[in-house]
C-alpha cells in the first residue's frame, strides 16, 4: 500500500498555524502580567489625577494656571507610551520570539513540523502584535476618557486620539519587526534590544545630522500629534535639533523598516542553524 505524500501548506496558511498556537501561549505567559503592569501605570495614574481633580487639588498648574486635560494626555503619550511602552514592550517580545523556543528547548519541535521555517517567525511576530495592540490601545482609551475631559472636549480631541492609536500600533509593529531581527541572529538579543532604545535611540536623536535617521523613534515622533515635552535634560537637547520628516516620509520609511526588518529575520531562521546548549 503505498503512502500518500505529506502535502506542505504554503507560506500564509503555515503562518497563522503558527499565530494560532502562538497567541494562546502569549496571553498566559508571565509576560503577560509584565504587560498587565506596564499598560495599566499609566490607567492607575490618570485615574488618580481625574479623582485629585475632582476634589480641587491643583493637578498640572504651571504659572498659576492649570493645564487643559489634552495637553496633559499629549504630555502621557510622548512620556508613557512612546517612550517607554512601546519600545519596552516591542523589546522584551520582539527579542523572546525565536530566544524563548531556543531557551525552552522547543525550537527543534516547531522546526520538525511541514512548516516553512521563516513561517514560523511570522506566525510568532502576528501573534505578538495581536497581543500588545489588545493590551495597549484600550489602556489609551482609558486614559483618554479619564484625563481629556479636565477643561477640555472629548470631541474636540477626538482626532488626535485616533492619530495616537495609529501611531502606536505602527510603533509596535516596527520596534517588533526590529527586535525580532536581533532575536534570530544575535545571542543575548534582549542586553543587544534594552542597548538600542536606551542607548542608541537617545543618543542618536541628540545629535544633529544623519544619525538619528537609524532609529525608528525619529519616525514615530514625526506621526505624534502633540508637542515634544522637555522633562529633562535629554529631551531639551533632542528638543533643541528636532527635525521631522514629513508624515509621507515617516509613514514609507516605517514601513521599510517593519518590512526589511522582518523578512532579514525570516530569512535567518531559515538558514540558521540552532544549537541547544545541554
Amino acid at each position: 500500500m503505498m503512502q500518500t505524500p505529506t502535502r506542505t501548506p504554503g507560506y500564509l496558511v503555515s503562518a497563522m498555524r503558527v499565530f494560532d498556537l502562538s497567541i494562546g501561549e502569549m496571553l498566559w505567559s508571565r509576560r503577560t502580567i509584565f504587560m498587565g503592569l506596564v499598560v495599566g501605570a499609566p490607567v492607575l495614574i490618570s485615574v488618580l489625577l481625574r479623582a485629585l481633580d475632582t476634589f480641587g487639588a491643583p493637578v498640572f498648574q504651571m504659572n498659576g494656571m492649570r493645564m487643559a486635560g489634552p495637553s496633559i494626555f499629549g504630555l502621557m503619550i510622548w512620556v508613557f507610551y512612546l517612550r517607554f511602552i512601546v519600545p519596552v514592550l516591542g523589546v522584551f517580545y520582539g527579542t523572546s520570539l525565536i530566544a524563548d523556543e531556543i531557551e525552552d528547548k522547543t525550537i527543534t519541535y516547531l522546526f520538525t513540523r511541514p512548516v516553512p521555517r521563516g513561517a514560523v517567525l511570522v506566525g510568532k511576530f502576528l501573534a505578538y502584535l495581536a497581543c500588545t495592540i489588545f493590551v495597549v490601545l484600550p489602556s489609551v482609551v482609558i486614559v483618554y476618557l479619564c484625563i481629556v475631559p479636565l477643561r477640555g472636549s472629548l470631541g474636540g480631541s477626538f482626532l488626535d486620539l485616533v492619530k495616537d492609536l495609529v501611531l502606536l500600533a505602527i510603533g509596535l509593529a516596527a520596534y517588533g519587526a526590529v527586535f525580532a531581527c536581533i532575536g534570530a541572529r544575535f545571542k543575548r538579543p534582549l542586553l543587544v534590544g534594552l542597548i538600542f532604545i536606551f542607548g542608541w535611540e537617545q543618543v542618536a536623536l541628540a545629535f544633529p545630522g544623519y544619525l538619528k535617521k537609524f532609529t525608528v523613534a525619529y519616525y514615530l515622533q514625526a506621526l505624534v500629534p502633540h508637542a515634544m515635552p522637555n522633562d529633562n535634560v535629554l529631551s531639551l537637547i533632542q528638543g533643541i535639533f528636532h527635525e521631522n520628516p514629513s508624515a509621507p516620509q515617516a509613514l514609507f520609511w516605517l514601513a521599510v523598516i517593519l518590512l526589511g526588518f522582518l523578512w532579514i529575520a525570516a530569512v535567518s531562521v531559515e538558514r540558521k542553524e540552532y544549537v541547544l546548549e545541554q
